[in-house]
Order: C-alpha cells, then structure tokens, then sequence
C-alpha cells in the first residue's frame, strides 16, 4: 500500500495541530504508523491521499448509517447551502427534524438541538442538577461521555469512589462532583445510592457502551437502574450519542423497553454534519432557558444545514425494514467471523448490537466490564489492523473502538471483507 502523500500530509500537520490531529482518536499511536488522510467516500468505501481504497467500518465513528456521500443527504445538504449556512434565527428546518423524530419515539417528549453530543451530555447533565437541586453524578467505569469536565473521570479504590481525573486541566474539586463505579456491578451502586442518594442528581450510563469496547449489559441490569433511581428520586440519564438511530430509531430505549429521564443524542442525527440533542419529558424539558432557569445555548444549534442532512437521513432509516435488513446482515457478516475463529480455535470473539461490531481477543463469551479486556490483546489487534489496512479493509485505529456496518455495505461486500479478515487473523495467529 502506497503511504507516502499521507505520511507527507502528516508531517506538515504536526506543524500545525498538537499530535498532528485534530481529535486523538484519529492519531494511530496505538497501532503504528501515521493517519491516513481521506480524500473522498463514496458509499461503504473511503480513499485515501495515496489513491488506495478501502471498505470502511468505520463510519465516521458512527454518524454515516447510510454510507459515505449518500445521495438522499447530499441532495439536502446542497439545497440548504443555496440559501446560507448559518443564521443564528430560528428556521423552519429545526420544527421539521423535531417533529420527525419526536412523532417517531416513545420516550421523549420535547428536543433541544446543540452541535455536538459532548455538549450534548454537559447540557444533561446540568438540566438534572437543575431539575433535582443536587450536585453529584454517578457515572461507569468504561463509559465514555466525550470531554466534558465532570465526567472525564476515572475510579479510585473501592466499590463506590469519588472521580479522579483522567485528564490534566480537571481540577479536582469539579472530579469530586461525580461518583464513579464499576459496570455490571449492583452492589457498588447500592453502596453509592446508600451513601449519597440525598445528594445525586443523576446517574449516567451509555445503555449500550460502544466506546470502551462494546461492553454489552443484561436488561435486567439497566431495569435495576431504572428501579434504583426511580426510587430514590434520581434522575436517569441514557447517553445514545452512538446507540441512537443505530440499533433502532428509539435506540436503546427502545431496544429494552426502558424509559430514562433524559437521553442524549448526536452522531446519525447530523447526517454527517456537526450536531447533538437532548430530550425528555415535556415536564424536565420546560426547566431550560428561555422557559426555565437551568441556561444553555449555542450560535450554531439547528444550524440549517445540519438539520437538513438530519432529516434526509432519518427519514431513510424510517422506511419500512431498515433497521431489520441492515442488523440481518450484520448477525451474517459477524456470525461468519465467529464461526471461522471457533473452527480455528482462535480466542477471537466479535461482539454486536444492531449494526455496532467489537473484534475483541478474548477467550470469554461476554465481556461487560473494561476490567475484562486484556490490555495485552491490543498486541494483537495492532497486527491484525495493519494486515487489514494492507488489503482493503479499514478499521478506526484502535482496539478499544467499534465498528460499524452501514446500509451501503451490501452483502457481497460484506462477504468479501469477511474474506480478508479471516486471511488477517491467520496472519495474527500465526
């Protein structure tokens, strides 16, 4: 494979950008080497400054259901464009992704549209200690919530800890502010809510985490979730920027049946384009500026041509058998890898919901906390990325992230990067 003008790209970025990126998942640190740089996507394909093509489960981390470059998205983005890109006013865009998605979910009531699902996730959260006048969070250990100060924290010692931060900048007192247990785990939450449930505003939870493996939960412990806060009035805060619209148009909320106090959106809902949202009961909702007093804006939130590229979008994922037919072939691409690792006797394992995929080096049948990945697989993963970029397939940069399958990766597609997977983890197990 062909690197040059991409390694040439790279060096004139760290001239520019700390690390060379401009978001640190990008960088491949962890699998060596340097980034590629995209010059173009079309449909379940990306190519690169080089010239060399690739069947990417990536996605955009996620926003890209539909593929790279869809028509349906593009189409909207380009007649949105003709009239502006931004106004700072109200549009009539914004109502009609709003009532789009509010007229096809159950569990949410009002919207507030923002331009990323960090912000997304830091406006939850302030609306709960809004709503409940209370100052802690609780928040899982292998839940990633983006950047947001008082949730880039990590556990200390012990079941139920105060946070310590996992990022120079976090000054310790705002780590205090949110509790930290481990997943899977009721008894460290029982011990949080015993010690603390007059003080708790919220527990936060990706109902499917996706960004720390995919650590995939029993119902019945987010039905305990919802129990355990229900009964102590702690609000419940579901964070679906990646599971929303992915595994179902309700997300998981859907996809278990479970109503939380505030969800949390962002990724598929853009289209492409920069954005985020929160959603709740029409009852929390009114508590958010100008209706209420718990502030929050944004220049850019409903930006019209990201609400455009939104509802193109939505509105293909809610025609009739979507979500069926893409998680149908999703349980085929995974079940081939599966079956050939159990015939090879290979301690692979790729774990799925909906449309989301794990390559996890693992013995085990489920993993469902971060303390169960082996850091050491990551040796592994590091070859098999490489052997895969080298043929056509590409993955984002580190173990620890997810794939996913979208509506332009057609079977034949998938059943030629099955191919070459299975030829990688020979190459891995060698």
């Amino acid at each position: 494979m062909k690197r040059e003008r991409s390694e040439q790209l790279f060096r004139k970025a760290t001239e520019f950008f700390p690390g060379g990126v401009n978001s640190p998942v990008r960088a491949f640190r962890s699998v060596g080497g340097t980034p590629l740089f995209i010059e173009k996507g079309d449909g379940c394909y990306l190519t690169d400054a080089d010239g060399n093509t690739f069947i990417d489960f990536c996605c955009s981390w996620g926003p890209l259901i539909l593929g790279h470059n869809a028509a349906p998205v593009r189409e909207k983005i380009v007649a949105a464009v003709q009239h502006g890109t931004s106004f700072g006013a109200p549009t009539q865009k914004e109502n009609e992704l709003a009532e789009l998605i509010l007229t096809n979910h159950r569990y949410i009531e009002k919207i507030r549209f923002v331009s990323s699902g960090t912000e997304a996730v830091m406006s939850a959260i302030r609306l709960a200690r809004g709503v409940t006048g209370r100052p802690l969070i609780v928040k899982f250990e292998g839940c990633y919530h983006g950047h947001v100060d008082s949730l880039l924290v990590k556990a200390g010692s012990g079941l139920s800890t105060f946070g310590i931060s996992s990022s120079a900048g976090i000054p310790e007192s705002v780590a205090k502010d949110t509790i930290v247990v481990p997943l899977n785990d009721r008894r460290a939450l029982e011990i949080a809510v015993s010690d603390f449930a007059h003080d708790i505003a919220a527990v936060v939870i990706e109902p499917i985490p996706a960004n720390n493996g995919l650590l995939l939960q029993e119902k019945s412990y987010l039905e305990f979730l919802r129990e355990i806060t229900r009964k102590n009035n702690i609000l419940l805060i579901f964070d679906e920027v990646i599971s929303g619209f992915r595994v179902g148009f309700e997300g998981a909320a859907g996809h278990y049946g479970i109503q939380p106090d505030i969800i949390t959106y962002g990724k598929i809902i853009g289209g492409g384009m920069p954005v985020g949202a929160y959603g709740a009961s029409k009852e929390i909702m009114s508590n958010i500026a100008p209706e209420g007093d718990v502030y929050q804006a944004g220049t850019l939130s409903g930006n019209p041509v990201a609400m455009a590229a939104g509802h193109a979008q939505l509105s293909e994922c809610l025609k009739p058998g979507f979500y069926e037919d893409l998680e149908a072939r999703t349980i085929a691409f995974t079940d081939r890898l599966n079956h050939y690792s159990s015939t090879k006797q290979y301690d692979f394992k790729v774990f799925r919901a909906g449309s989301i995929f794990w390559f996890a080096f693992t013995p085990l049948d489920a993993i469902r906390s971060s303390e169960e990945i082996d850091p050491k697989s990551m040796d592994k993963f590091r070859i098999l990325h490489k052997t895969l970029l080298e043929n056509g397939v590409y993955l984002g940069p580190s173990g620890y992230e997810v794939g996913f399958v979208s509506a332009a990766h057609t079977r034949e597609v998938l059943e030629k990067a099955a191919e070459v997977i299975c030829a990688a983890l020979d190459v891995v197990y060698a």
